[in-house]
């Protein structure tokens, strides 16, 4: 992967410049955390697209505070996809990253190919034990993505290199993302996204249960669905080979 920053945005690159006979995926990791969950997919998928994964602002080294407002994260994505002339990509979201996806496709459909949204769902209520322990304990709840989460199946190994990105993260940051989920409620305008969207869901997943899924695929009009079997919510990297299969397949359907 190719490290670049533009426009206060850092991100990684399957391959950089964009070759411009290629489509073009950019990808939005979770609440919290840095564009290292998607690093296995932008490297084994740039055979084919060019791959683009994100820090959002406040994440990893890119610029701001973090953002409590879906909308305000959809925007800072907008404009950066703009910045680096990926035309009409499709854009593939984890957790808050999935709900940034489905504002864009509710705000902005017409600048996008389609969407994928992974382990999220149309409203994201947060528990308030959640805050309180980002506010007491940081360091206890980056150990929670351990068991809450991944699958017991998963190797504690993989998730490490995420979890040690999350702890570099400021607790408000991290705080506002999760604000943002807890705002977040479009059950109502999904009936209104007619471009394709891949809903991919995960087995295992405590935080984001298969039928959150089930409720987005029943209510975008041309929906699939696809879950990944004995993963937890970080699907794309404790099964790493089986989400970059699922993309390519739905990417070659369009």
């Amino acid at each position: 992967m190719k490290e670049q920053k533009i426009k206060d945005i850092e991100f990684a690159a399957g391959r950089w410049p964009l070759n411009p006979d290629l489509g073009t995926i950019v990808f939005i990791h979770g609440s919290g955390g840095t564009n290292i969950l998607w690093q296995a997919q932008v490297e084994s998928l740039a055979d084919e697209m060019n791959t683009i994964a994100l820090n959002l602002p406040g994440h990893g080294r890119s610029d701001g505070k973090g953002m409590s407002r879906m909308a305000d994260y959809a925007n800072s994505v907008s404009g950066f996809i703009k910045s680096i002339d990926a035309r009409t990509p499709v854009i593939c979201g984890l957790s808050i990253g999935g709900a940034i996806v489905l504002q864009l496709l509710i705000d902005e459909p017409e600048n996008y190919k389609a969407g994928i949204v992974v382990n999220a769902g149309a409203k994201l209520k947060v528990m308030p034990q959640l805050f309180e322990t980002i506010e007491k304990d940081y360091p206890g709840f980056v150990n929670s993505m351990y068991s809450l989460g991944a699958s017991n199946k998963t190797d504690p190994a993989k998730i490490k290199p995420l979890a040690d990105s999350m702890l570099l993260c400021p607790p408000e940051v991290t705080r506002k993302d999760f604000s943002a989920c807890d705002a977040f409620d479009v059950r109502e305008k999904l009936n209104g996204i007619n471009i394709p969207v891949l809903v991919m869901t995960a087995s295992e997943d405590l935080l984001t249960p298969i039928k959150y899924g089930q409720f987005l695929r029943d209510r975008i009009p041309n929906a699939a669905m696809v879950n990944i079997e004995d993963a937890g919510h970080l699907s794309p990297i404790e099964k790493p080979d089986n989400v970059a299969s699922a993309i390519r397949a739905f990417i070659r359907t369009l």
